[in-house]
Protein backbone atom coordinates (compact mmCIF):
# COMPACT_ATOMS: atom_id res chain seq x y z
CA UNK A 1 0.00 0.00 0.00
CA UNK A 2 0.87 3.33 -1.00
CA UNK A 3 1.74 6.55 1.20
CA UNK A 4 -2.03 8.22 1.71
CA UNK A 5 -2.25 11.54 -0.70
CA UNK A 6 -3.34 13.53 1.69
CA UNK A 7 -0.29 13.62 3.63
CA UNK A 8 1.35 15.88 1.08
CA UNK A 9 2.00 19.34 0.63
CA UNK A 10 0.81 20.70 -2.89
CA UNK A 11 0.35 19.07 -6.09
CA UNK A 12 1.07 15.45 -6.44
CA UNK A 13 1.74 14.50 -10.64
CA UNK A 14 -0.50 11.28 -10.85
CA UNK A 15 2.82 9.68 -12.54
CA UNK A 16 3.87 9.12 -8.95
CA UNK A 17 0.57 7.52 -7.78
CA UNK A 18 0.07 3.68 -7.63
CA UNK A 19 -2.03 2.03 -10.90
CA UNK A 20 -3.66 0.02 -8.00
CA UNK A 21 -4.35 1.34 -4.76
CA UNK A 22 -4.32 5.23 -5.84
CA UNK A 23 -2.11 6.48 -3.75
CA UNK A 24 1.58 7.92 -3.99
CA UNK A 25 4.13 4.96 -4.22
CA UNK A 26 6.06 3.20 -1.48
CA UNK A 27 8.70 0.91 -2.68
CA UNK A 28 7.81 1.42 -6.44
CA UNK A 29 8.37 -0.79 -9.16
CA UNK A 30 7.40 -0.44 -12.99
CA UNK A 31 6.64 -2.35 -15.43
CA UNK A 32 7.86 -2.88 -18.60
CA UNK A 33 4.76 -0.68 -20.33
CA UNK A 34 5.96 2.10 -17.88
CA UNK A 35 2.81 1.95 -15.22
CA UNK A 36 4.30 2.26 -11.72
CA UNK A 37 3.30 0.04 -8.43
CA UNK A 38 3.84 0.14 -5.21
CA UNK A 39 5.92 -3.29 -4.72
CA UNK A 40 3.05 -4.62 -2.23
CA UNK A 41 0.40 -3.61 -4.71
CA UNK A 42 1.83 -5.56 -7.89
CA UNK A 43 3.27 -8.47 -5.98
CA UNK A 44 -0.35 -9.36 -4.71
CA UNK A 45 -1.53 -8.55 -7.60
CA UNK A 46 0.51 -10.97 -9.95
CA UNK A 47 -0.28 -13.74 -7.63
CA UNK A 48 -4.21 -13.71 -8.89
CA UNK A 49 -2.96 -12.63 -12.64
CA UNK A 50 -0.55 -12.55 -15.35
CA UNK A 51 -0.88 -9.16 -16.84
CA UNK A 52 -0.61 -5.43 -16.08
CA UNK A 53 -3.94 -4.04 -14.16
CA UNK A 54 -3.52 -1.27 -16.82
CA UNK A 55 -3.43 -2.15 -20.06
CA UNK A 56 -3.79 -6.21 -20.01
CA UNK A 57 -0.35 -6.55 -21.46
CA UNK A 58 1.74 -9.70 -20.24
CA UNK A 59 3.84 -9.32 -17.08
CA UNK A 60 5.39 -11.34 -14.46
CA UNK A 61 7.53 -10.79 -11.69
CA UNK A 62 10.71 -10.63 -13.70
CA UNK A 63 9.47 -7.95 -15.67
CA UNK A 64 9.69 -5.52 -12.99
CA UNK A 65 12.16 -2.56 -12.61
CA UNK A 66 13.29 0.18 -10.67
CA UNK A 67 11.63 3.65 -11.02
CA UNK A 68 13.21 6.14 -13.48
CA UNK A 69 15.63 7.96 -11.86
CA UNK A 70 13.82 11.05 -12.61
CA UNK A 71 10.89 9.83 -11.17
CA UNK A 72 12.37 8.92 -7.87
CA UNK A 73 13.47 12.11 -7.82
CA UNK A 74 10.36 13.91 -8.11
CA UNK A 75 9.29 11.55 -5.51
CA UNK A 76 11.46 12.50 -3.21
CA UNK A 77 11.15 16.22 -3.81
CA UNK A 78 7.70 15.21 -2.48
CA UNK A 79 6.31 17.31 0.99
CA UNK A 80 5.30 14.99 3.27
CA UNK A 81 3.88 15.58 6.72
CA UNK A 82 4.37 13.70 9.83
CA UNK A 83 2.84 14.34 13.37
CA UNK A 84 3.84 18.45 13.31
CA UNK A 85 6.71 18.01 11.55
CA UNK A 86 6.79 18.59 7.69
CA UNK A 87 9.95 17.54 5.01
CA UNK A 88 10.67 16.01 2.17
CA UNK A 89 9.77 12.06 1.16
CA UNK A 90 13.59 11.06 1.12
CA UNK A 91 13.93 11.97 4.77
CA UNK A 92 10.96 9.69 5.91
CA UNK A 93 12.58 6.49 7.07
CA UNK A 94 15.29 8.51 9.17
CA UNK A 95 12.51 10.68 10.82
CA UNK A 96 10.06 7.77 11.57
CA UNK A 97 13.42 5.93 13.50
CA UNK A 98 12.91 8.97 16.11
CA UNK A 99 9.33 10.00 15.78
CA UNK A 100 7.61 9.27 18.48
CA UNK A 101 4.51 9.54 16.01
CA UNK A 102 5.62 6.90 13.85
CA UNK A 103 3.58 3.21 14.01
CA UNK A 104 4.96 0.06 14.05
CA UNK A 105 3.45 -3.61 15.09
CA UNK A 106 3.17 -4.72 18.25
CA UNK A 107 6.09 -7.01 19.93
CA UNK A 108 4.14 -8.92 21.79
CA UNK A 109 2.23 -10.14 18.65
CA UNK A 110 -1.20 -9.37 18.30
CA UNK A 111 -0.81 -7.50 15.11
CA UNK A 112 -1.92 -4.08 16.04
CA UNK A 113 0.28 -1.18 14.54
CA UNK A 114 0.37 1.42 17.47
CA UNK A 115 2.34 4.73 17.96
CA UNK A 116 5.55 5.17 19.92
CA UNK A 117 4.00 7.09 22.39
CA UNK A 118 1.00 4.24 22.90
CA UNK A 119 3.46 1.64 23.91
CA UNK A 120 3.03 1.64 27.10
CA UNK A 121 -0.79 2.27 27.08
CA UNK A 122 -1.26 -0.29 24.64
CA UNK A 123 -3.47 -3.40 25.86
CA UNK A 124 -3.16 -6.64 23.80
CA UNK A 125 -5.84 -8.51 25.16
CA UNK A 126 -7.99 -5.06 25.59
CA UNK A 127 -7.24 -4.33 22.06
CA UNK A 128 -8.08 -8.28 20.80
CA UNK A 129 -11.48 -8.22 22.71
CA UNK A 130 -12.59 -5.43 21.20
CA UNK A 131 -12.01 -6.25 17.85
CA UNK A 132 -13.43 -9.77 18.68
CA UNK A 133 -16.69 -8.18 19.84
CA UNK A 134 -16.74 -5.77 17.05
CA UNK A 135 -16.32 -9.24 14.73
CA UNK A 136 -18.76 -11.09 16.75
CA UNK A 137 -21.55 -8.49 16.07
CA UNK A 138 -20.38 -7.63 12.03
CA UNK A 139 -20.95 -11.53 11.82
CA UNK A 140 -24.11 -11.21 13.64
CA UNK A 141 -25.03 -8.85 11.60
CA UNK A 142 -24.16 -10.80 8.34
CA UNK A 143 -25.76 -13.73 8.98
CA UNK A 144 -29.19 -11.77 10.32
CA UNK A 145 -28.59 -10.22 6.50
CA UNK A 146 -27.96 -13.84 5.15
CA UNK A 147 -31.35 -15.38 7.14
CA UNK A 148 -33.43 -12.40 5.84
CA UNK A 149 -32.12 -12.89 2.33
CA UNK A 150 -32.77 -16.69 2.12
CA UNK A 151 -35.80 -16.39 3.64
CA UNK A 152 -36.75 -13.98 0.76
CA UNK A 153 -35.34 -16.17 -1.88
CA UNK A 154 -37.77 -19.10 -0.32
CA UNK A 155 -40.64 -17.15 -0.21
CA UNK A 156 -39.83 -16.02 -3.74
CA UNK A 157 -39.75 -19.69 -4.61
CA UNK A 158 -42.56 -20.86 -2.36
CA UNK A 159 -44.65 -18.25 -4.56
CA UNK A 160 -43.32 -19.52 -7.45
CA UNK A 161 -44.11 -23.24 -6.57
CA UNK A 162 -47.71 -22.28 -6.03
CA UNK A 163 -48.14 -20.33 -9.52
CA UNK A 164 -46.72 -23.41 -10.88
CA UNK A 165 -49.13 -25.69 -9.25
CA UNK A 166 -52.10 -24.05 -9.56
CA UNK A 167 -50.65 -23.87 -13.63
CA UNK A 168 -50.16 -27.80 -13.48
CA UNK A 169 -53.61 -28.20 -11.70
CA UNK A 170 -55.43 -25.95 -14.32
CA UNK A 171 -53.17 -28.37 -17.69
CA UNK A 172 -54.66 -31.43 -15.53
CA UNK A 173 -57.89 -30.68 -15.15
CA UNK A 174 -58.19 -29.38 -19.03
CA UNK A 175 -56.36 -33.15 -20.03
CA UNK A 176 -58.75 -34.72 -17.76
CA UNK A 177 -61.69 -32.89 -19.84
CA UNK A 178 -60.24 -33.77 -23.15
CA UNK A 179 -59.76 -37.32 -21.94
CA UNK A 180 -63.68 -37.28 -20.73
CA UNK A 181 -64.49 -35.82 -24.52
CA UNK A 182 -62.25 -38.58 -26.03
CA UNK A 183 -63.58 -41.45 -24.03
CA UNK A 184 -67.19 -40.06 -24.94
CA UNK A 185 -66.04 -40.11 -28.73
CA UNK A 186 -64.80 -43.40 -28.26
CA UNK A 187 -68.11 -44.74 -26.99
CA UNK A 188 -70.01 -43.38 -29.43
CA UNK A 189 -67.49 -45.16 -32.51
CA UNK A 190 -68.01 -48.22 -30.73
CA UNK A 191 -72.17 -48.22 -30.13
CA UNK A 192 -71.65 -46.71 -34.25
CA UNK A 193 -69.40 -49.72 -35.05
CA UNK A 194 -71.74 -52.31 -33.19
CA UNK A 195 -74.91 -51.01 -34.71
CA UNK A 196 -73.33 -51.05 -38.13
CA UNK A 197 -71.83 -54.71 -37.61
CA UNK A 198 -75.50 -55.73 -36.41
CA UNK A 199 -76.98 -53.88 -40.09
CA UNK A 200 -74.49 -55.90 -41.73
CA UNK A 201 -75.78 -59.33 -40.56
CA UNK A 202 -78.95 -58.02 -41.12
CA UNK A 203 -77.96 -57.31 -44.57
CA UNK A 204 -76.00 -60.58 -44.86
CA UNK A 205 -79.26 -62.34 -43.77
CA UNK A 206 -81.67 -61.00 -46.30
CA UNK A 207 -79.59 -61.65 -49.03
CA UNK A 208 -79.03 -65.42 -48.30
CA UNK A 209 -82.83 -65.17 -48.07
CA UNK A 210 -83.49 -63.71 -51.10
CA UNK A 211 -80.60 -65.77 -52.64
CA UNK A 212 -82.55 -68.85 -51.45
CA UNK A 213 -86.21 -67.21 -52.79
CA UNK A 214 -84.44 -66.75 -56.33
CA UNK A 215 -83.22 -70.64 -55.94
CA UNK A 216 -86.90 -71.04 -55.40
CA UNK A 217 -88.35 -69.56 -57.91
CA UNK A 218 -85.42 -70.87 -60.58
CA UNK A 219 -86.65 -74.80 -59.64
CA UNK A 220 -90.59 -73.86 -60.14
CA UNK A 221 -90.04 -72.56 -63.24
CA UNK A 222 -87.82 -75.43 -64.42
CA UNK A 223 -90.79 -77.42 -63.23
CA UNK A 224 -93.31 -76.11 -65.03
CA UNK A 225 -91.82 -75.64 -68.46
CA UNK A 226 -90.86 -79.18 -67.83
CA UNK A 227 -95.02 -80.02 -67.25
CA UNK A 228 -96.04 -77.78 -69.80
CA UNK A 229 -93.86 -79.78 -72.74
CA UNK A 230 -94.63 -83.53 -71.71
CA UNK A 231 -98.50 -82.28 -72.00
CA UNK A 232 -98.38 -80.60 -75.55
CA UNK A 233 -97.69 -83.78 -78.06
CA UNK A 234 -100.45 -85.80 -76.16
CA UNK A 235 -103.15 -82.90 -77.29
CA UNK A 236 -101.74 -83.00 -80.63
CA UNK A 237 -101.56 -86.71 -81.18
CA UNK A 238 -105.71 -86.64 -79.71
CA UNK A 239 -106.34 -83.98 -82.47
CA UNK A 240 -104.72 -86.06 -85.24
CA UNK A 241 -106.87 -89.20 -84.44
CA UNK A 242 -110.25 -87.30 -84.17
CA UNK A 243 -109.31 -86.18 -88.13
CA UNK A 244 -108.35 -89.21 -89.20
CA UNK A 245 -111.92 -90.85 -87.49
CA UNK A 246 -113.65 -88.02 -89.30
CA UNK A 247 -112.01 -88.67 -92.66
CA UNK A 248 -112.96 -92.24 -92.72
CA UNK A 249 -116.43 -91.61 -91.68
CA UNK A 250 -116.65 -89.02 -94.82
Amino acid sequence: MGYEIERFLGYVNDGLLCCICRDVLEHPLQAPCEHAFCTTCIHGWLVHHNNCPEDRQVLTVTDLRALHRYMRNDLSRLQIQCCPVQFERRHLDSHLAVCEHRSRECPNGCGYAILSAEDLHHNCIAELRTELELLRSEMICRVEETKQEMESRLDSQRRHMVQKESLLQAEIEELKSQMSRLLSDVRTLIASERQHRQDLEQANLEQRELIELLKGAKRDCRTKTSDASSSLPVTRLESLKRRTREVTII
